[in-house]
């Protein structure tokens, strides 16, 4: 595992992160048990990963916290998001409190490294920094979590809005964006920024579907070229990417997402999610694979130039 350090968190981080949401959710959107969930995260652990990330709404936060029973909190990096209050909230400072309080507890930790403000559309953005910063600054201050972070909400918001107007702000030590081979609007609207304020960066969307099942592929691909955004002779229909294995030491689709997402300037942190031990080993061992051929690199940024509303989903 290669390690790196998380922007101006200054935080050592493995380059790999486990997402403990997404659609598998560690395999309990698989009806996994309880055990097979934690034997995932100490997998991941033994292979050299140190950022798991959960939230709130993904329900993983007490598998977490059972998982790491003995192990020594300054081998890991806790990364955890809590979904905006409602405006109407009366005292939204409360229901922050309340919330940080109940992951601290699921996660059986005296603090959270990372805690995040979970989804933010662009437009709750103002109301974010209005009424939530200012309490979160203060549970800062009292010590339950040390960085401060945002994610965006990648698939109603492609375009990275929300991103671009936080960026002008310097609350953010970390922010989760989406970025994939589909999808590289980041590395124009985004990565420019964080690179320059030395943010951490957690990148979210490396495959999912489209990169992982190839009917999804073909439809997305099909769709491009429909819309003219994709020129029609950039690839064949019936394989779009399949130029990509022409390269002998690449084995499929969704190792070459991961290794095109992990070496890209400005990415700290790729996450990857599952509920199936196997997986979880190759997707971490592609992830410390060396990066692309740059003529592969070269033909998917000139394929996917103009897209910009799309997310891979």
């Amino acid at each position: 595992m290669d390690y790196t350090i998380l922007g101006r968190t200054g935080l050592r981080v493995s380059v790999a992160g486990l997402g403990c949401g997404g659609p598998s959710r560690l395999g309990q959107s698989q009806h996994k048990t309880e055990r097979e969930s934690i034997k995932l995260v100490q997998l991941a652990l033994d292979m050299g990963v140190n950022l798991l990330d959960t939230a709130e709404s993904y329900g993983t936060e007490p598998i977490v916290g059972r998982a790491l029973d003995g192990v020594r909190r300054d081998r890991v990096i806790l990364s955890t998001k809590k979904t905006p209050v409602p405006s109407s909230h009366p005292d939204p400072g409360i229901e922050l409190r309340r919330s940080l309080e109940k992951s601290l507890r699921q996660l059986q930790t005296d603090y959270i490294d990372i805690f995040h403000l979970h989804g933010i559309e662009p437009e709750e953005y103002e109301y974010v920094v209005s009424k939530l910063v200012p309490p979160l600054m203060k549970l800062r201050q009292e010590g339950k979590f040390r960085f401060l972070g945002i994610t965006e909400a990648f698939i109603p918001d492609p375009r990275h809005a929300m991103l671009r107007s936080a960026l002008d702000d310097d609350w953010w030590d970390v922010v989760m964006v989406g970025f994939n081979m589909l999808n590289q609007m980041a590395r124009t609207e985004v990565f420019p920024k964080t690179r320059e304020r030395n943010i951490g960066v957690l990148n979210m969307f490396a495959v999912r579907r489209a990169l992982s099942q190839p009917a999804r592929l073909r439809q997305i691909v099909a769709d491009l070229k429909r819309r003219g955004i994709i020129n029609a002779d950039t690839c064949d229909d019936g394989n779009p990417l399949g130029f990509v294995l022409q390269s002998r030491d690449i084995s499929s689709i969704p190792e070459a997402a991961y290794r095109y997402c992990r070496h890209e300037p400005g990415v700290h942190v790729v996450l990857t999610g599952t509920g199936n031990l196997e997986h979880l080993k190759t997707n971490l061992e592609n992830l410390s694979k060396p990066p692309l051929d740059d003529w592969i690199q070269t033909h998917l940024r000139k394929m996917f130039a103009k897209v910009d509303d799309v997310t891979g989903n």
